[in-house]
């Protein structure tokens, strides 16, 4: 037992709803911790379902507001939306109680055990998933630490964003949107992807590159080949000729219906999910789990029995000719991604799409036109409703709307329902049989309801 659990024996998590903060109180709860927390959404009666699962697993949630705070407790953990003003933050203050980052605390727990770290600016969630449930299939007992919960671990009635196995391996994600990737020194270091998504690329290759130093081996995608190096650099699109192929490379891509089947290393695979992406993050999973000696034909016995994860690519339902699909996709490059998956199953393809966040919207505003622009097709639709807004001090000086008149400037098909109730009332005129309604959307706890109201209305 190492000494972060030593330590501190009862620790509190200021927003546990969250997804990066419950997957570690979780884990954490499974390794014996007391563990307790709050969070500002159980205080307008939201995210009840996480709480009720969270306690469940014996976490003891309080709404927002202090109470949970007192002598007992070891360490108060903040997550980045949580600011010094929140009365935990002051109550630990006062009481002297350490308090520590989200991604610090996660990077002590990675220091302590044989670690995984899953980077790259798409795909981490569900090559998490798909590499655990190798290693599982394995015999390798793994546990996770994840940012989306694994459909599987749902269906036990769980959060499925983390779990604790006997074995000696650790898959945690390795955030770079604030960072903390730099942080983290893994065994294994994996790199899916760069695209500029919460910074400059130039910026996230700095710290990618870092990411790459502090880990004992490194693998990185190349062109739909995976690629190992120790100590070499890499450039922009992963092409220099230092580097020494790993041997992992998938071929004859074919997508029927929902399922992808592919080879890799002349050994066919067959994976529930949708697109060449879903290729690439299978080929990422397996050539980080034959470094630990998973053979390829045991990976692809475990990847045939993948069954997704939350809210990525995650098919609702088929109701009056019309298949709805709930997609976490929030970035230029995986709205253009998502998009692209679902057009050889859909004779028109209707996308909607909640940006979050008034900078990160304004900041990527000419990416998600023209990444958009690009994946439709004549008869496809974009919709927009109006922009996620957690609340803060965040200046709200661009709409959704900018982003559809640039879209209609390109001629595209773009539709703005300001308000998302709207939104099955004004596309129902829209709707053809065979049509895909792709929901996509990030940040926003209530996105799972919408879905669910959307099924509802069609």
């Amino acid at each position: 037992m190492y000494s972060l659990l030593k330590d501190y024996k009862h620790i509190f998590f200021a927003g546990i709803a969250g997804t990066g903060m419950s997957a570690i109180a979780q884990y954490l709860k499974g390794k014996g911790c007391q563990i307790s927390g709050s969070d500002r959404y159980f205080n307008v009666g939201e995210a009840e379902e996480i709480r009720q699962k969270l306690e469940s697993e014996g976490i003891k949630c309080f709404p927002q507001g202090g109470l949970g705070i007192d002598e007992t407790v070891d360490l108060l953990v903040v997550s980045t939306a949580v600011e010094d003003t929140v009365p935990e933050v002051q109550e630990a203050k006062a009481l002297g109680i350490p308090i520590l980052k989200r991604s610090a605390l996660l990077a002590m727990i990675a220091a302590a055990q044989k670690t995984i770290a899953v980077g790259g600016t798409s795909g981490k969630s569900t090559t998490c998933a798909i590499l655990f449930d190798i290693l599982e299939h394995a015999g390798l007992s793994p546990s996770i630490i994840s940012g989306a919960g694994l459909v599987r671990l749902i269906k036990e009635g769980k959060i499925g964003n983390a779990a604790v196995g006997d074995g000696e391996w650790l898959i945690i994600e390795a955030d770079e949107s604030d960072g903390s990737i730099v942080g983290y020194h893994a065994e294994i270091g994996l790199l899916l992807n760069v695209d500029k998504d919460h910074k400059e690329i130039s910026e996230l290759m700095e710290i990618f590159n870092i990411f790459r130093n502090n880990s004992k081996q490194f693998i990185v995608n190349h062109s739909h080949a995976i690629t190992n190096t120790l100590s070499v650099n890499f450039d922009n699109d992963f092409s220099s000729n230092e580097l020494d192929s790993a041997g992992f490379t998938s071929t004859d891509f074919m997508q029927i219906g929902f399922v992808s089947q592919f080879n890799i290393n002349g050994v066919p695979f067959a994976v529930q999910a949708v697109g060449k992406h879903n290729m690439e993050n299978v080929v990422a999973a397996v050539a980080v789990a034959s470094k630990v000696g998973v053979p390829l034909e045991v990976a692809a016995e475990a990847v045939a029995k993948y069954q997704g994860i939350y809210r990525r690519h995650q098919i609702i339902g088929q109701k009056n000719g019309v298949v709805l699909v709930d997609d976490y996709a929030h970035n230029p490059v995986k709205c253009a991604a998502s998009i692209r998956a679902c057009l050889p199953i859909a004779p028109k393809l209707i996308a909607w799409f909640q940006p979050h966040g008034y900078t990160p919207t304004k900041f990527l505003r000419k990416d998600f036109v023209e990444e958009i622009a690009s994946a439709l097709r004549p008869q496809d639709e974009i919709w927009m409703s109006e922009i996620f807004y957690a609340g803060g001090t965040a200046v709200k000086d661009i709409s959704s709307l900018d982003l559809i008149n640039d879209l209609r400037e390109k001629g595209v098909n773009a539709f703005f329902v300001e308000n998302r109730n709207n939104l099955v009332e004004q596309m129902r005129s829209h709707l053809i049989s065979g049509t895909v309604i792709l929901l996509m959307g990030a940040r926003d706890p209530s996105l799972e309801m919408f879905a669910q109201q959307v099924w509802e209305e069609l």
